[in-house]
C-alpha cells in the first residue's frame, strides 16, 4: 500500500512527511517571529536536478541550521524566493532531503531520534566520540548511505564537521565530491550561534538577525583536481578559510576564540 511507502534507509514516507510537517510548523517562529532569517540565493534552489545534490555549509549548531534549511528549501521549491512566508510549503515537503549527522548527537535523546527520522544520515565520527579524541577508519557503511542519498536526492553537510567556526575541512567531504561527483551547493549561515544553545533546540535570545546564503554551484574539476584543492575551495566557498578571518572585527575574533574553549567537547 502507498501509505506504507518506504525510502531507501526503510522510513516510512508517511511517517517521515507528518513528521516533517509537525516539525517545520513548531520551529517556525524561530526564524520568522522570534527572530528573522534573511535569505539571499533561495532561486538557486528551483532550478536544480531532483537527485545528487550536496549542500555544504558552515556550522553553528546541532539542529537549528539544518532546520532552516528544511524550511527554506521547501519554500524555495513552492515557488517562494528568498522568503519563508507562511508555512504552508510544508504540506508537500521534499521526501528526499537528507543531512549528514554524527550517530551520537541523533542517538542522545527522543527529539534527536525524532529528527533523524525526517532526514538523518548518522555516520560515526572518525576522530571525536563522546567528548574524546578517537582515530578510526571510516566506515564503509556510513560512505554508502551517503551515495544512496545522493542517489535518492539531496543531502547536507556540515564539512568541518563541527559547531566550532574556523575549524579545518574534513577531508571526507572532498572524497565524496570527487568520488560520486554530485553539484555542489555552497550555504554560508550566520546569526544562529547568537539565537540559540548549541545544539540550537533552546531559544537563548530574541531579535536576532540570522542569515542564509545561498551560492552558485561549485565549479570542480572531479577527474583532475585534487582533494586538496577541493578542500581549499570549499573552504573559500563556506568563507571559513583562514583569510577570512583578516575582515572580521577583533571583538567578533575574540567572542569566536571564547566560544572555542568554552565548546571544546
Amino acid at each position: 500500500m502507498a501509505i506504507f511507502k518506504r525510502n531507501p534507509f526503510g522510513h516510512i514516507l508517511f511517517i517521515k512527511k507528518w513528521l516533517i510537517r509537525i516539525a517545520g510548523v513548531l520551529t517556525h517562529r524561530r526564524y520568522r517571529g522570534f527572530n528573522e532569517l534573511q535569505i539571499e540565493g533561495s532561486e538557486i534552489i528551483k532550478n536544480l536536478p531532483e537527485t545528487g545534490v550536496l549542500f555544504i555549509s558552515n556550522h553553528q549548531t546541532y539542529f537549528a541550521d539544518v532546520v532552516a534549511m528544511f524550511h527554506v528549501f521547501n519554500a524555495s521549491l513552492s515557488g517562494r524566493v528568498d522568503s519563508i512566508k507562511n508555512v504552508g510549503y510544508l504540506w508537500q515537503p521534499k521526501m528526499n532531503l537528507y543531512y549528514v549527522a554524527a550517530k551520537e548527537t541523533m542517538k542522545s535523546g527522543f527529539l534527536p531520534k525524532v529528527l533523524a527520522y525526517a532526514g538523518s544520515i548518522s555516520i560515526e565520527r572518525t576522530w571525536r566520540e563522546a567528548g574524546k579524541d578517537v582515530n578510526r577508519k571510516v566506515k564503509f557503511s556510513d560512505i554508502s548511505n551517503i551515495s544512496k542519498a545522493l542517489d535518492d536526492g539531496w543531502v547536507i553537510t556540515f564539512p568541518q564537521g563541527t559547531t566550532k567556526p574556523w575549524k579545518p575541512i574534513r577531508k571526507g567531504t572532498a572524497h565524496i565530491i570527487k568520488h560520486y561527483k554530485p553539484i555542489v551547493i555552497p550555504v554560508v549561515i550566520d546569526g544562529f550561534r547568537r539565537s540559540f544553545d548549541r545544539k540550537g533546540l533552546r531559544i537563548k535570545k530574541k531579535g536576532i538577525l540570522q542569515s542564509m546564503v545561498i551560492k552558485e554551484p561549485l565549479d570542480i574539476d572531479y577527474d583532475n583536481e585534487t582533494i586538496e584543492e577541493i578542500v581549499e575551495k570549499i573552504e573559500y566557498s563556506i568563507e571559513q578559510h583562514p583569510s577570512f578571518l583578516k575582515v572580521i572585527p577583533q571583538e567578533e575574533i575574540a567572542e569566536i576564540e571564547r566560544l572555542n574553549k568554552k565548546r571544546a567537547w
